[in-house]
């Protein structure tokens, strides 16, 4: 494998505007491809917006969601990423043949979709399907995969994803600033978004603190450093409905380390150089290869019953 240069980028997006979503995509997919970018990832839902989906009906949700890869934006996207030669990844919802609605992600380049993953614990929406597989794919002769938002939070997705040969998992988040039983976990109040360029301090604050970027440290880097992975994590920035995101899209190597960070308190994306020596080097690999199934492999399989709870919502 040869080096790879990965763009994360964080915006703010309109809810259920996807011309204006996909325009902000259109453009920042540019800049990046200017700056040296072979791929640039988005956050999720990123094209059809997020939060606003928590009180839409079924209808509603039938409406906003697309089929992949044949719906529109799916289409927006490859003519993206043909017209500035840059793979693009993004989201949005999705619906089938049948009007099952999933919470969809895609990878696409200038021929067509290159993959496409369904979330696996969804939570947004009622009417959404879980998914029910893994992804992996080929970019630029690196193994990768994808994992949305709450997936990450089960470790067991991200090692899985590992064990299927993935070095580089897309991590596609729409996270931070919601109330938790955390300590410190809370809404950021939106009135600090709108006064941002007068009083920055106050905002960074709150979004680097333990409502934000402080509980991410807790766990994030070890999703990278103990599967040997290259973690591409992208968060929306600014207001997504009624409530606010601080963004700090970044990229982690496989020992766990912030190589690109966006720090922006707007729109932004930052550019990562990939090395394929890292994903050897690291502690994670040895630890990999230290494994000892036999002595665990029937209790991580055992039956369990999937309970999922948002305190939030």
């Amino acid at each position: 494998m040869k080096p790879i240069k990965i763009a994360t980028a964080q915006f703010e997006n309109k809810s259920g505007d996807k011309d204006y979503n996909l325009g902000v995509i259109r453009q920042m997919a540019g800049e990046a491809a200017k700056s040296g970018a072979q791929v640039i990832a988005f956050h999720e839902c990123s094209i059809t917006g997020y939060t606003f989906a928590r009180n839409l009906s079924r209808e509603e949700m039938l409406a906003i969601s697309e089929p992949i890869p044949d719906g529109p934006s799916v289409r927006a996207l490859q003519d993206i990423a043909a017209e500035h030669d840059i793979v693009v990844l993004a989201g949005l919802f999705e619906k089938d043949a049948d009007d099952k609605m999933y919470k969809g992600y895609v990878c696409v380049d200038k021929n067509g979709l290159v993959a496409k993953y369904r979330k696996l614990h969804p939570f947004i929406n009622p009417h959404l399907t879980p998914g029910d597989e893994y992804v992996i794919f080929d970019l630029f002769g690196w193994k990768c995969s994808m994992l949305i938002c709450y997936d990450n939070n089960i470790i067991e997705n991200v090692r899985a994803t590992k064990l299927l040969g993935a070095d580089i998992v897309f991590m596609p988040h729409v996270t931070m600033c919601t109330p938790s039983t955390r300590p410190g976990a809370g809404f950021v109040d939106p009135a600090l978004w709108h006064n941002r360029e007068a009083d920055p301090t106050s905002l960074r604050q709150e979004f680097d603190g333990l409502k934000g970027r402080a509980w991410l440290m807790k766990w994030l880097p070890a999703r990278a450093y103990d599967n040997a992975i290259y973690a591409i994590f992208s968060n929306p920035i600014g207001m997504d409905a009624d409530q606010l995101k601080n963004g700090c899209s970044m990229i982690l190597d496989p020992f766990g380390d912030i190589i690109a960070e966006c720090r922006k308190l707007g729109n932004d994306f930052v550019i990562a150089t990939l090395t394929p020596e890292k994903l050897q080097q690291a502690g994670g690999h040895r630890y990999i290869q230290a494994r000892r199934p036999e002595l665990y492999g029937d209790i991580l399989g055992q039956e369990h019953t999937s309970e999922q709870r948002v305190v939030w919502l």
